[in-house]
């Protein structure tokens, strides 16, 4: 019901719009416990069986929601009751900023994917933490951290020192997006001449707090390999604790049908599956499985989950394919995943994290 709705219905208006409704949606029913009670009756899957432990969490199950669909943690209790096992907020800026000019998000129907030129839009870190006060428990919380559009890049690391130091009390993970293509000059701190510095001093941030927790960066698909490589050993240099693999692309394979290709923004959702995975295959070998990795992009099925786990991430995170699959998504996906696990006789999924690498 809800693709056939999605397809001749919900897709007809415009992106964003629809996307705001629905999180408003969701974050009134997350305000009640009937609410949140009917959503879990109707779509909390059965993680038994699937439980992963990474970043020294535990997590029910290997499949949690990425950075951009709730962006100031406002429907936090309404998506931990469908079913997924982390969710990350954000990207999260020190102080409020509208994003780029409207319209700015646009759906590609025929290539199941969208493309989205946000440019960070948030309330700030001191909205987001009434939001994030409330929390549910029991399902970790990823914090995605980013710099205002007009904050230079050489001040950048004041920008992620501050989110990381207000948020810190609400996070179990931390997120340094430093990979989004629409912010002017951000991918940028890919580079060494600034990563070196920015890893280092969010290090001594974050040894500055009562308990260390989980650091980690998102890193873009359109770098090399020898890009990653480099970002990789610098990550283990300065004590990070993992990657996620990956961020949007600017690329445009030349398989796309959608008329919206033509717009700029970044790229996600299945054209963007094959490269996010071959990256994540390439840390996980570049690294020895020593630096975990979160894998993302094109996940719309259990088949992509185990596609993510082999290649060696220890956790997936889909976005795109939350969009077009529904709130059924995290139901469906693991019953896919148990059935191929079933079939391959595996029994804990740790067994088959980097298996093709």
């Amino acid at each position: 019901m809800y693709r056939f709705l999605y397809r001749h219905l919900l897709s007809r208006t415009d992106a964003e719009w629809m996307h705001g409704i629905a999180l408003r949606g969701l974050a009134v029913a997350g305000n009640f416990p009937l609410g949140r009670a009917l959503l879990r009756a109707a779509f909390t899957p059965r993680p038994d069986g699937l439980g992963v432990r990474a970043f020294g969490l535990s997590f029910a199950h290997p499949l949690g929601l990425a950075g951009g669909f709730d962006k100031d943690g406002v429907a936090l209790h309404s998506l931990a009751a469908l079913g997924f096992s982390f969710v990350e907020v954000g990207t999260i800026t020190p102080q409020p900023q509208a994003g780029t000019a409207k319209p700015r998000l646009f759906r590609l129907m025929a290539d199941r994917a969208l493309i989205n030129r946000m440019g960070f839009p948030s309330g700030g870190m001191a909205s987001a933490a009434q939001h994030l006060v409330r929390r549910p428990r029991g399902v970790p919380l990823a914090i995605s951290l980013g710099k205002n559009k007009d904050t230079p890049l050489t001040a950048a690391l004041n920008d992620y020192r501050a989110v990381l130091e207000n948020l810190y009390p609400y996070g179990d993970l931390f997120v340094v997006n430093i990979s989004s293509p629409n912010t002017p000059e951000l991918r940028r701190l890919q580079t060494h001449a600034y990563l070196a510095d920015l890893l280092a001093g969010l290090s001594e941030t974050r040894s500055a707090q009562a308990a260390p927790k989980p650091l980690l960066i998102k890193i873009a698909p359109d770098l090399s390999l020898d890009e990653i490589t480099t970002i990789c050993a610098l990550a283990q240099q300065h004590g990070i604790n993992g990657m996620i693999a990956t961020n949007t692309t600017l690329a445009r394979p030349s398989t796309l049908r959608s008329a919206a290709a033509t717009e700029s923004g970044g790229l996600s959702g299945a054209p963007l599956r094959a490269k996010a995975t071959e990256i994540v295959r390439h840390i996980h070998r570049t690294t020895g499985g020593k630096l975990p990795v979160i894998g993302v992009g094109g996940v719309f099925s259990g088949a992509d989950v185990w596609e993510k786990l082999r290649a060696g991430a220890v956790l997936v995170q889909a976005y795109t394919g939350f969009i077009y699959e529904g709130m059924a998504f995290v139901r469906r996906a693991l019953s896919q995943l148990r059935q191929i696990m079933a079939a391959e006789g595996v029994r804990d999924l740790h067994e088959v994290i980097g298996a093709d690498g």
